[in-house]
């Protein structure tokens, strides 16, 4: 492919032969015409291959990305941040998995402000144990619900779930081989239990789907363990929900935990 400047070599080229020629008028058009197009073609090539590496560099790709927030939402959104700038008071408070594949904002389209996150591994919220180990779990369902308000907390559980995989694959004498994360899941091993008492013929794949659901029920037990929300439920000023997200199937259900357990509802 030729060059920039011997495009603009041909063009001078072309115009030196126009005013010698008047007559060749018609063919010069074309040929710029078809010049124009190979030169555009050239500097979309180069756009695109400047823009693969920019998002091959992790800096570039945070100064891109801050840089595309505040062109397209943060200097939009003046009011927004101004009133966020003074508190927060989000209704929701989600608790969700830290895998990639399912951001809750982008998922229900959370705007800034509107949900109180705590995302971990396999979205599981820990029983109400005071001084324990999970205290940062603790810390924030405190914080979301005494201070916040919160009306509503969710619990959302997803497909293909890794943790979940993990906590289905652990030894039945609960032999562990990580440092961390084998520990934290047993969190749901209520949810394991009776997932391989009513699943345990079928493969792991669907072992697992199950128990996705079913730790999502797990940790909702364990949110109305916890004094200060089980209160805020009989008074109802907060609602516990249960989610699934099937990132597969494109597909998103939701019930409620209460004083009684709502069946499954299907968001379209």
């Amino acid at each position: 492919m030729a060059s920039i400047d011997s495009y603009d070599e041909a063009i001078s080229a072309l115009a030196k032969l126009l005013k010698q020629e008047p007559s060749l008028r018609s063919v010069a058009a074309k040929k710029i015409e078809e010049i124009t197009k190979e030169l555009q073609a050239q500097i979309a090539v180069k756009t695109t291959n400047g823009n693969q590496a920019a998002e091959a560099d992790p800096v570039d790709k945070l100064k891109n990305g801050f840089s595309r927030f505040k062109q397209e939402i943060y200097q939009k959104e003046t009011d927004l941040f101004s009133k966020l700038s003074k508190g927060q008071s989000p209704k929701f408070m989600v608790f969700a998995c830290a895998d990639s594949r399912v951001c809750p904002s982008t998922v229900l389209k959370f705007n800034l402000g509107e949900a109180f996150v705590v995302r971990n591994i396999a979205n599981m919220v820990p029983p109400y144990q005071k001084n324990g180990p999970f205290a940062g779990s603790g810390a924030a369902v405190e914080y979301a619900v005494l201070h916040l308000k919160v009306e509503n907390i969710i619990v959302m559980g997803h497909s293909c779930c890794g943790g979940i995989k993990g906590l289905m694959s652990i030894p039945d004498d609960g032999s562990t081989k990580t440092d961390f994360i084998e520990e934290w899941v047993k969190i749901g091993q209520e949810a394991k239990s009776k997932v391989k008492k009513t699943h345990g013929h079928l493969p792991l794949d669907d072992q697992c789907a199950a128990c996705e659901k079913e730790s999502v029920n797990v940790s909702l037990a364990n949110l109305l363990s916890y004094p200060f929300v089980r209160e805020a439920v009989l008074q109802k000023t907060l609602a516990l929900h249960g989610a699934h997200y099937n990132f597969v199937e494109g597909s998103f259900k939701r019930w409620s935990v209460g004083l009684s357990m709502t069946e499954p509802e299907s968001f379209e």
